[in-house]
């Protein structure tokens, strides 16, 4: 039998509860729990408890009775200790004790081998014990967000893992034998200090998802095309100024982020890549991009904000299933013509450029609900900006218009309009104040 009173206000249980024996999965999760009675230990049929976001400080000892429990939550609560009695729940198959205030780790943890899923996500342990590859079962392991500087050699002989999360700590590198762990599938190294990858990294060739980004990492090896399955790739805030010929054969990329890099150029290679749904390549070094981004009609977002753009190629208009596009922060001074075809954008940003006009046939794009145009060199809008009906947000601050056309009248959706930082002398009487800004 399953109980669930979750996302409640209970700051304390009534007892009988712990009077229904034959419970089988009870979750109080997401109250104002700071305390539990030590009669939890009655439920003993319990399989599952789940106990996540609550006050808890400390844990009954009685609970540590329950046996047979398989899964257990007792994440973000303010818990500073494990007792080593958690080592009786030996059918535990899951364990989920993130976000607390925990700083070291019970040695009988290590003890609970049935275990396949183990999260230690945001404590404060610094170290790990090497008994921590007694743990042979696990095919997931969240450690990220801790302080960590160098991991046990044992974790890499945890040769069932297809997910390893080591983000967020101080890693400043990995040994060769994360190449043992050839049944990942999903990898986040991301925010640590590595300013090198192992030879045997590029051995992970079951690998989907790939995450280095926030690293010190200035070069990548050729056999990072060995990682042919990849689908989301994120090298993102490294210190690449150039990616090799083999990478753009990662042809099953759906989502690449290459952002926050000193990348100058893109090889025309790159719009091999045609896949892609999702592109993130801002605040880099670009001057240009080339006529080949038209091969990546798959896109749905296009990122290139903070680069040094001073035009757009026209077959930007192929990428007709764009919702998302942001191109500020460059040195655009006209668009292209064609970006008028992109009539599935929602979202389009073109602040902190040098546009000094706007193509009538802008007016196309009718399913944008926002357009942020602000800190241009606009002296008008054209009138079919009337035309974007669907528009909640536009900002249009920080630029020289001295009127508003009168079909901006037709935009009855909006709920955000910026003004601010124009020549404007009046403002239409159909303007609803509660909007603007």
């Amino acid at each position: 039998t399953k109980l669930d009173i979750g996302s409640n206000p209970f700051r304390e249980l009534p007892e009988s509860i712990f009077s229904l024996t034959n419970l089988t999965e009870l979750g109080i999760w997401g109250n104002e729990l700071s305390h539990l009675p030590e009669s939890i230990g009655n439920l003993t049929n319990l399989t599952e408890l789940n106990l996540n976001l609550n006050e808890l400080s400390e844990l009954p000892e009685s609970i540590f009775n329950l046996t047979n429990l398989t899964k257990l939550n007792i994440g973000h609560n303010q818990l500073s200790e494990l007792p080593e009695s958690i080592g009786n729940l030996a059918n535990l198959t899951e364990l989920d004790i993130k976000f607390n205030q925990l700083s070291e780790l019970p040695d009988s943890i290590f003890n609970l081998i049935n275990l396949i899923k183990f999260d230690i996500v945001l404590n404060k342990i610094s170290e790990l014990p090497e008994s921590i590859g007694n743990l042979t079962n696990l095919t997931k392991l969240d450690i990220g967000s801790n302080p960590f500087r160098e991991l046990p050699e044992s974790i890499f002989n945890l040769t069932d893992l297809t997910e390893l999360d080591i983000g967020y700590n101080q890693l400043s590198e990995l040994p060769e034998s994360i190449g043992n762990l050839t049944n990942l599938t999903l990898l986040n190294v991301g925010s640590n200090q590595l300013s090198e990858l192992p030879d045997s990294f590029f051995n992970l060739t079951n690998l989907t998802e790939l995450n280095i980004r926030s690293n010190q990492l200035s070069e990548l090896p050729e056999s990072i095309s060995n990682l042919a399955n990849l689908t989301k790739l994120d090298i993102g805030s490294n210190q690449f100024s150039e990616l090799p010929e083999s990478f753009f054969n990662l042809t099953n990329l759906t989502e690449l982020n290459i952002g926050s890099n000193q990348l100058s150029d893109l090889p025309e290679s790159i719009f091999n890549l045609t896949n892609l749904t999702k592109l993130d390549i801002r605040y880099n070094q670009l001057s240009e991009l080339p006529e080949s981004i038209g091969n990546l009609t798959n896109l749905t977002e296009l990122n290139i904000w903070d680069n040094q753009l001073s035009e757009l190629p026209e077959s930007i208009g192929n990428l007709t299933n764009l919702t998302l596009l942001d191109i500020s922060d460059n040195q655009l001074s006209e668009l292209p013509e064609s970006i008028s075809n992109l009539t599935n954008l929602t979202k389009l940003y073109l602040g902190d450029n040098q546009l000094s006009e706007l193509p009538e046939s802008i007016g196309n794009l009718t399913n944008l609900t926002e357009l942020n145009i602000w800190d241009n060199q606009l002296s008008e809008l054209p009138e079919s900006t009337g035309n974007l009906t669907n528009l909640t947000v536009l900002n249009i601050s920080g630029n020289q218009l001295s009127e508003l056309p009168e079909s901006i009248g037709n935009l009855t959706n909006l709920t955000k309009l910026y003004l601010g930082d124009n020549q404007l002398s009046e403002l239409p009487d159909w303007l609803d104040q509660d909007i603007i800004s």
